[in-house]
């Protein structure tokens, strides 16, 4: 196994130079997604302050006051699974309030420090709604989640092999199996109407959940993230034995789109 995973961190110099950098501006505004901004002039006030701000951070950590910098976690650092999880906890909150720091990190630096290596500290696994990103909910950047996504957040074995990966190769501490209010997924697979092409392959992954939750749209998501979890746990006999021995934690959560918050579930 050792032989097989040499060459983890890798495959990132493929897809490191493809990565789009946002302006500060558009992670400013998506900090605040369920609010409207109010005219033009609160949209530049923002960008002049995001920019500004962002120009001191680096200015305070060129002259050696790292204390005022956004702080970055590095994943292959010594966090444990329950540090790693916090970490994540607290970057919901900030981003939940409008408090995002993952902003104010320097692109450039972060995709140089990328191009040879990923180090994530956390892994999740997401529906694909576009509702849902990722990073921008935990208020991480650049390499320091290692995302699966698949409408309905199911352990396929595919993903399995993804987050065995992930924890195995590239360490992450904390694998996050993350359901949300509204999933179309969900609620398609209570419905069990006849759809076209291949989506009906993924109620077979979701059933479970209905069967114990019937209509409850809610209560079915919530009931899919714990047995998605519960399977990474028991059936992978990576993740299953690095759970034993306590280096990884694995765990399930709910995203509410109206609150913008994660709740773990347990």
């Amino acid at each position: 196994m050792t032989s097989l995973f040499n060459d983890a961190n890798g495959d990132s110099k493929r897809s490191a130079s493809t990565t789009a950098v946002e302006p500060a501006s558009a992670c400013a505004s998506a900090a605040f997604p369920h609010a409207k901004v109010s005219n033009e002039t609160s949209s530049r006030q923002t960008f002049f302050k995001t920019t500004i701000g962002g120009a001191v951070a680096g200015l305070v950590t060129a002259t050696g006051v790292d204390c005022l910098a956004p702080r970055r976690v590095s994943a292959q650092s010594a966090l444990s699974p329950d540090a790693a999880l916090q970490e994540l906890m607290d970057g919901n909150r900030r981003f939940a309030t409008g408090s995002l720091t993952s902003c104010d990190h320097d692109l450039a630096i972060l995709k140089a420090h990328t191009v040879d290596k990923q180090e994530p500290f956390a892994a999740v696994l997401s529906c694909a709604d576009s509702r849902v990103p990722v990073e921008l909910i935990f208020d991480q950047t650049l390499g320091q989640i290692f995302v699966t996504r698949v409408a309905g957040n199911f352990a396929a074995p595919e993903i399995i092999a993804s987050l065995e990966y992930g924890a195995a190769a590239l360490g992450t501490k904390v694998i996050v199996v993350l359901a949300h209010s509204g999933c179309g997924a969900v609620k398609a697979t209570i419905q069990a109407k006849d759809v076209p092409g291949q989506i009906s392959s993924l109620f077979a992954y979701i059933r479970p959940a209905v069967d114990q939750a019937r209509s409850n749209i809610e209560a079915a998501s919530k009931a899919n993230a714990k047995i998605q979890a519960g399977l990474l746990r028991q059936a992978s006999t990576v993740i299953s034995a690095m759970v034993k021995d306590n280096k990884v934690k694995v765990v399930a959560a709910y995203y509410d789109l109206a609150t913008g918050t994660v709740s773990l579930l347990d």
